[in-house]
């Protein structure tokens, strides 16, 4: 459905007022409690699809709703990317092993609100490939994030994250990007990983949308699965994400999906 509320940029990306980033907070910090919740659950033996079960009660008892449940038929809670998933996972019986590393991501309605966000978790023990895999990750989205200011770009967003990950020797999965939010799932502008300095669209105060950047520690190229969701590496490379929602404020950016006890990175707390 349509968001009549605010008004549209001629790039179609709708300016929302100041006093709706309170809406916006409030659902983005229910999926990042229960991404901080889900957090003790992620063991090695464990399936995907109990994750999911836990997700869905704790989206249901913080008085929210799933808005992944039935969105384009499909039927979860979250989806969930394991190793070389690039995104879209889907929760099953696959069970968990010692060392896999997975993408969880979560995005509630609360109020009309939708809060959408990712991150990465680990089954058992940390690789040290992997360690570097998840740090270059977090960092290249916080560096996006940095670019966050009216009169900026969202070519800088892309450039600062692309640069950073080409510089580790990974890659930036190009296929999927990252969205405009608010009272809407997904809506404009697309929110590109890479990119050139000054380009794209001009950001200013009101807009809301994802950096939700996607790295492979291989080649950049991904296929979909017959399942029609499920995203992996073509080279089997792992691949790993994380996302926050954010808005444009007069002077910078806020971030709607911080973690409530600071667990955003697998190896914090």
């Amino acid at each position: 459905m349509d968001d009549p509320s605010g008004r549209l940029t001629k790039d179609g990306i709708r300016i929302y007022e100041r006093g709706d980033f309170a809406g916006m907070a409030a659902a983005g910090a229910i999926a990042a409690r229960i991404l901080d919740e889900v957090a003790p659950l992620v063991q090695p033996g464990v399936t995907t699809a109990s994750l999911d079960e836990f997700i869905e009660a704790r989206v249901a008892e913080l008085g929210a709703t799933s808005a992944t449940i039935g969105y384009r038929g499909y039927q979860h809670a979250s989806c969930i990317s394991v190793n070389h998933v690039v995104c879209h996972g889907i929760p099953g019986p696959k069970v968990l092993k010692d060392g896999d590393i997975l993408n969880i991501d979560v995005t509630v309605i609360l109020d009309g609100w939708f809060g959408d966000t990712s991150r990465m978790y680990v089954a058992g023990a940390l690789s040290r490939k992997s360690e570097r895999l998840l740090q270059v990750t977090h960092d290249a989205l916080m560096l996006g994030i940095e670019q966050v200011r009216p009169g900026n770009t969202f070519g800088d967003i892309g450039h600062a994250i692309q640069t950073y990950v080409e510089a580790q020797r990974m890659s930036v999965v190009r296929d999927f990007c990252g969205h405009g939010v608010g009272k809407v799932f997904h809506a404009p502008p697309n929110v590109l990983h890479y990119g050139r300095k000054g380009s794209g669209a001009v950001l200013e105060e009101g807009m809301i949308f994802t950096i939700e950047p996607m790295v492979n520690l291989g080649r950049p190229e991904t296929k979909v699965l017959a399942d029609d969701w499920t995203a992996v590496t073509r080279d089997k490379s792992l691949s790993a994400q994380f996302e926050h929602s954010v808005g444009v404020t007069g002077d910078g950016v806020e971030i709607f999906t911080l973690s409530p006890t600071g667990r955003f990175h697998p190896t914090w707390g």
